[in-house]
Order: C-alpha cells, then sequence, then structure tokens
C-alpha cells in the first residue's frame, strides 16, 4: 500500500533536477512555503491547464512567501519544451525514477478504459517552512484547484 504523506508529517526530503539540470532539494527551500504538485505528463491537456493555472498565480503565490514547484516523470529537455510552448513561470522537475513522486505516494496503480497500469496520480501538498506537511489534496481535479491551493495557503500565512 502507498503511504501518503498527512498534515503534520514531516514532508519527505528529495533532490531531483529542474528543467535546467539544477539539483533542487527539499532542504534548499526551508524559508519558505512550498506548494509541491505531482501531475503525469508535460504538454497533455490537463497537465497544461494545471501548470499554466499555477503559472497565472505564481507572483500571488510568491508575495505570501510560497514557490511552486511541479514534478513528473518528463525529462529535463520535455520540461524546458513545456515552459517555452505555454510561457510558464514555475519549476518542473524531472523525475524518471519516481524516487520524489514515490516518497509522496503518487506514484499508483491507476485504470484509464479497463486497462490497469503504475501512473502518476495528480496531486498536491502544501509544505509548510519548516518542512511539515500543512495540506494534501490527493486525486486532484484541475478546473478551480489552484484557486484552493491558494486560498488555503492564506489561511496558513494568516
Amino acid at each position: 500500500m502507498t503511504k501518503i504523506p498527512q498534515i503534520s508529517e514531516t514532508a519527505p526530503d528529495f533532490s531531483a533536477p529542474d528543467q535546467h539540470g539544477h539539483v533542487v532539494s527539499l532542504k534548499d527551500k526551508s524559508d519558505r512555503w512550498l506548494v509541491l504538485y505531482f501531475y503525469p505528463k508535460d504538454n497533455t491537456p490537463g497537465c497544461t491547464t494545471e501548470a499554466q493555472d499555477f503559472s497565472e498565480y505564481a507572483a500571488q503565490f510568491n508575495q505570501l512567501g510560497a514557490d511552486i514547484i511541479g514534478v513528473s516523470p518528463d525529462s529535463e529537455q520535455s520540461h524546458c519544451k513545456f515552459i517555452a510552448k505555454h510561457d510558464l513561470s514555475i519549476q518542473l522537475l524531472s523525475d524518471p525514477e519516481h524516487r520524489v513522486i514515490e516518497a509522496y505516494g503518487a506514484w499508483r496503480l491507476k485504470k484509464f478504459m479497463g486497462k490497469e497500469y503504475m501512473g502518476v496520480v495528480r496531486s498536491t501538498f502544501l509544505i509548510s517552512p519548516d518542512g511539515k506537511i500543512a495540506q494534501v489534496w490527493d486525486k486532484v481535479r484541475v478546473k478551480a484547484h489552484v484557486e484552493k491551493v491558494l486560498q488555503e495557503l492564506k489561511q496558513q500565512v494568516s
């Protein structure tokens, strides 16, 4: 059974390369809030909408002291193309071995058109500056999701 980190637990540490090949770790973000979200694949409709929504609201998250990082199994090169194609302003991590994805319980059995396969379950974690899980959204529906995350962050910081 896949373990999903719960509210008030210490967030699993991670290190993975971003779209430029720079290794990003949880400890690099220890003075800020972090919105860490997991998505299946660059340039698919839901994933594109989610990334565009997070980019659209990035300045508001930043004003509240939060960074946004998306994680998928896609390569750094794929992330660069995805960011350029959709003018994204968020950081994306490449996790082809699913180390970060599995640490956060987002690599799970999925079903589509009668077939079962392992894949990324869309999920988002709000991590406080002290490294604790502040909120978890599992099996995310993209529509209005970013607004919900922003509202939760506003409540947490006030």
